[in-house]
């Protein structure tokens, strides 16, 4: 029989999780998803709506009773809440995992005690915490956030002594870790899924480039040796097998000087790098996040074609309505998020590029710098 879908958020993510669904009428039949924002994106697509707070007690608990199984698109949803009405509806990936992976300080805690390689860090009470690890991790290094924070927000990166109280300001009282800097050469991604019977598959590496601490551009498959393949999927297995839960897990990585993989962190749910799947795959990152919590056999993760995939982010220079973007190349595949309003640095949608036969990802590196500026976001007038 076919079930009433949760899914705490109605961003992007649950918007492409939305109509993935919709491709399993046989074992969804109704999507519903909790979001703070009218018509949210996945709304836009069909499913039906709570407009409440990610962590309102009493919006989860009347998802939990109108859903058959639950997950989310964001970290934020209140674990311990999730937690008491597991009675209600199966909810996966587990909030036990969901608790220890939204609390920084606790995911590089639990990454370490089950020998996973991260950077080094402490957790911090006071400032004169900042200090001592800063003579002990020397410059520079990263304070963070422990709790809600993504895309670079909840990171300040001190280069010296007279940063420090800045750095410590900055964060207004929140709970926080200081992490040693790693001086990587690369950022590379795995994504993972697991099913409720414990079935495990990995989506070939890809290349992640950041602007300003957000996601701008991944390359599948990543441009490294088949050395550093192995050590991440190997690093990426291990993670999934001491996580509780099913679903996709986003493994966020480094490559260090030495070729060592370091895991940066996890995100317990579809990931931004995994979008090229759409195009790229046999099986999207989104089916195979369905396919994990509902218990079926995993798709294949085959990369069946070289891909390049580019957020579309909101310009710096304005704050509004905006004009239609529009592509129409070949091997191009556009795909916007129903957002009205384009903010600075806001995720507005992306698009895949995809190799011909025997296209080269050097190649299409070349067709991406002549595609970039039909997707910069102009006001409209």
């Amino acid at each position: 029989m076919a079930k009433v879908l949760g899914i705490i958020g109605g961003g992007q993510l649950g918007m492409m999780m939305t109509e993935a669904a919709q491709n399993l009428p046989n074992e969804i039949s109704k999507i519903i998803v909790l979001d703070p924002t009218e018509n949210c994106p996945a709304a836009q697509m069909g499913a039906y709506q709570i407009i409440a707070d990610f962590k309102n007690k009493d919006a989860i608990v009347e998802l939990s009773q109108k859903s058959d199984i639950i997950t989310y698109e964001i970290e934020s949803g209140d674990s311990d809440v999730l937690k008491s009405v597991e009675k209600n509806a199966e909810i996966n990936p587990s909030p036990e995992t969901l608790k220890i992976i939204q609390d920084k300080f606790l995911q590089k805690t639990f990454l370490k005690e089950n020998q996973i390689p991260v950077a080094d860090f402490i957790e911090i009470n006071n400032i004169e915490d900042v200090k001592t690890g800063m003579n002990s991790f020397g410059y520079p290094a990263l304070l963070k956030a422990r709790r809600d924070a993504y895309d670079g927000r909840g990171n300040f990166k001190i280069n010296s002594e007279d940063e420090i109280q800045k750095a410590f300001d900055y964060f207004k009282g929140q709970k926080l870790l200081l992490e040693k800097f790693i001086p990587f050469k690369m950022e590379v991604s795995v994504i993972a899924s697991r099913n409720t019977k414990g079935q495990i598959k990995t989506y070939p590496l890809v290349e992640n480039i950041h602007e300003e601490n957000i996601l701008r551009e991944t390359i599948a498959p990543a441009r490294v040796s088949d050395e550093i393949i192995k050590k991440a999927e190997s690093i990426a297995n291990s993670t999934m097998t001491v996580l509780k839960g099913a679903g996709v897990f986003g493994i966020e990585m480094f490559v260090n000087q030495e070729n060592q993989i370091i895991i940066n962190e996890i995100a317990p749910r579809v990931h931004n790098s995994g979008h090229h799947t759409l195009q790229s795959s046999e099986t999207s990152q989104f089916e195979q996040h369905l396919r994990a919590i509902l218990g079926l056999e995993l798709g294949s993760t085959k990369l069946l074609h070289p891909t390049i995939m580019y957020n579309i982010l909101g310009s710096k220079s304005f704050e509004g309505k905006y004009l239609p973007l529009e592509l129409t190349e070949p091997n191009v595949f556009l795909k916007m998020y129903g957002k009205e309003i384009s903010k600075p640095s806001r995720k507005l949608g992306h698009f895949n590029l995809v190799a011909k036969e025997n296209e080269t990802i050097d190649q299409l590196l070349e067709k991406l710098e002549t595609l970039k500026e039909k997707v910069t976001t102009q006001p409209l007038p």
